[in-house]
């Protein structure tokens, strides 16, 4: 609107390694919500790995100087033409699934983040390492009251994706879940996976990421392709490392399932069928979520009383975050503090 103060946010001007300096702080027009969208006054957005891999052109541009970050929690400011879900002052979370056609065949049988037209926030549309970001209301969600904004915004997608590869999994009641890596998604997921009564089994190189795994009640916890003890009945991979899959294929018992779930992974040697594969053995990968997915995820992380284990960075200091990020300097889930 006329009148209106800039406001800061950073962009990708330069994907390339982090500590090249990919982003660029910027000052730009405060946004307008279209129709069916909301503004948010960004209060606090969660530092994923997939901003990482934005940022340092792993992922393929979408949009020149996107402004990345997709676990945002904000006040609404503003609403656009037709919005009426939320009103102004709610407190809402946004998360990657920013948009779906609602028409193909994937939308139609509930799997639409397979959506060949989906689009997502921080990557097509701008996120949320930003002071004001507009969203689609329609892929918003209420966050729960008794969990803080810094607590909340890993949940909106460490937890969501973890949730869903924990799903992919079919990990059998009581069963026994190998996580290799042991970041802000895979803490969450290791919290909601013992709350449901799973044996926890943790392989990860950072001392300190051990010792976490351990304070939050793993059976076992070990180097980051050290055999677990006894054989799994499903596993996950949390860490974009393409020769962790075939320890972690070795370690499964017969029928276990191994999900991989980041969005990117360095490539995968080869898997020889007896090793690996026999047994009905088998390897899955994760793509994004439904909202669905993003709704039964925050009721159990409610009723759980899940809580993530935050390293927090003024908005100034985003590079810094993602270089932390990048280096394994962090324990658990890094967060940008932007607004009250």
């Amino acid at each position: 609107m006329a009148g209106e103060p800039p406001t800061r946010a950073w962009e990708v001007a330069r994907p390339g390694p982090v500590d090249t300096g990919p982003l660029e702080l910027v000052e730009r027009p405060l946004p307008v919500p279209g129709p069916g969208q909301v503004r948010l006054a960004v209060t606090v957005c969660g530092v994923c790995r997939t901003d990482l891999h934005v940022a340092e052109g792993d992922l393929p541009v979408h949009r020149p100087r996107v402004v990345p970050g997709h676990e945002i929690v904000g006040r609404v400011d503003a609403l656009g033409p037709g919005a009426g879900r939320f009103a102004v002052g709610d407190r809402i979370g946004a998360a990657w699934l920013a948009q779906t056609c609602g028409a193909c065949r994937f939308c139609r049988r509930g799997r639409e983040n397979l959506c060949p037209q989906a689009t997502f926030t921080g990557w097509d549309s701008d996120g949320g390492y930003a002071e004001a970001v507009v969203v689609d209301e329609r892929y918003a969600y209420r966050l729960p009251e008794d969990i803080d904004d810094e607590g909340a915004a890993p949940l909106l997608c460490a937890g969501i994706i973890g949730y869903r590869s924990l799903r992919r999994t079919g990990l059998p009641p009581g069963g026994r879940l190998g996580i290799y890596g042991f970041g802000g998604s895979a803490h969450l997921t290791a919290q909601l996976a013992l709350a449901q009564g799973a044996e926890l089994y943790v392989m990860t190189r950072s001392a300190d990421a051990r010792a976490l795994a351990t304070d939050l009640g793993a059976h076992w916890v070990g180097g980051a392709a050290e055999p677990p003890p006894v054989p799994l009945d499903a596993a996950i991979l949390f860490a974009p490392v393409g020769t962790l899959v075939p320890p972690a294929m070795e370690a499964l018992d017969r029928g276990g399932v191994l999900a991989v779930a980041g969005i990117h992974l360095t490539d995968v040697p080869g898997l020889g069928y007896e090793r690996h594969l026999f047994y009905e053995r088998e390897l899955r990968s994760v793509t994004a979520n439904t909202r669905a997915d993003g709704e039964d995820f925050l009721r159990l992380a409610a009723r759980h009383g899940l809580r993530a284990t935050t390293t927090a960075y003024p908005l100034e200091e985003a590079p810094k975050a993602l270089s932390d990020l990048a280096q394994d300097r962090l324990v658990g889930a890094a967060v940008l503090r932007v607004g009250s």
